[in-house]
């Protein structure tokens, strides 16, 4: 099932092709590469030409801003209700995948519709797109779990931008492992798990993560600390050539047992591409829910 960021309006994919896309954060236009984007560019002139800043990759590896013209080095964008800091890291990114929307909106949903207390877990949370979606829906709890101290930081920038003061948001700087186990040990569980695992990572101890070795383990010990009384279960995956089949067989198999009432469903996240009317493919989901 394809799902499709499409109710932006500060934020917009304006073209895409030859490796890169196009993109308006607000009134900042960016350049950036995408490795799904391997048709050719139809009409490279005008803001491709000049945009406010160009990312270029390096043959090797990472690459470099280049700054066309001036603009903050930190700026806001709005999404519904939710407000978040926007700024261009040295990785590339922006600190928000705004193709993550379609999910916000779907676990808002989820949480509102329950008409119960509800806690959440959001694993590799980076910046806390997912943490300010259900806090700002009224979730009993969220508790926010990534291996970067700086992107912790940049989470509670968030939290202050989107006026979630009052929110319980418990921040967590860990291996997602290690947190997870230890949780089982203290009989803690969570009616609603996210998780946006990257393709490859570090803890901040060093520990090595690799997703096709690890995700299947991942979602077992995830299984553990399931409330018997779950809502939702979501996982997001980047991973070039990974298939959304692969996630919903990894979900049938380790929740379907324990829930065998629960709906699981899996497909593609993409962003509209508005000069072509195109879809930019932009990762895989997979969801189990039960109301």
């Amino acid at each position: 099932m394809r799902q499709i960021a499409d109710h932006w309006k500060d934020y917009e994919c304006i073209d895409a092709g030859n490796g890169e896309k196009l993109e308006r954060w607000g009134e900042i236009v960016l350049r950036r590469p995408d490795p799904q984007a391997v048709w050719p560019i139809t009409d490279e002139h005008g803001l491709w030409k000049k945009p406010h800043a160009h990312y270029h990759r390096s043959k090797a590896g990472g690459g470099e801003w280049e700054f066309k013209k001036k603009f903050p080095e930190v700026w806001t964008i709005g999404f519904n209700e939710l407000t978040f800091k926007v700024s261009p890291t040295g990785f590339k990114h922006t600190g928000l995948f705004p193709e993550q929307a379609v999910n916000w909106e779907w676990m808002q949903g989820k949480i509102r519709s329950a008409k119960r207390e509800i806690r959440v877990l959001n694993l590799f949370a980076y910046t806390g797109g997912a943490t300010m979606a259900c806090a700002s829906a009224d979730a009993a709890e969220v508790v926010h779990v990534d291996a970067s101290k700086g992107m912790i930081q940049w989470a509670k920038e968030n939290q202050a931008l989107c006026h979630l003061e009052n929110a319980k948001i418990r921040y967590i700087l860990d291996d997602v492992m290690k947190f997870i186990a230890r949780e089982e040990r203290r009989g803690r569980t969570y009616h609603a798990i996210i998780m946006d695992p990257p393709s490859y990572g570090r803890g901040p101890n060093g520990e090595i993560w690799k997703l096709e070795d690890q995700l299947y383990e991942l979602v077992e010990a995830c299984a553990k600390i399931l409330d018997p009384d779950p809502l939702f279960f979501c996982v997001n995956a980047y991973t070039t050539g990974f298939s959304s089949i692969v996630l919903e067989n990894i979900l049938n198999l380790s929740l379907k047992p324990r829930f065998p009432q629960a709906t699981i469903v899996a497909g593609e996240i993409g962003l509209p591409i508005s000069q072509k009317g195109w879809i930019l493919p932009c990762g895989i989901y997979g969801r189990m829910s039960l109301e």
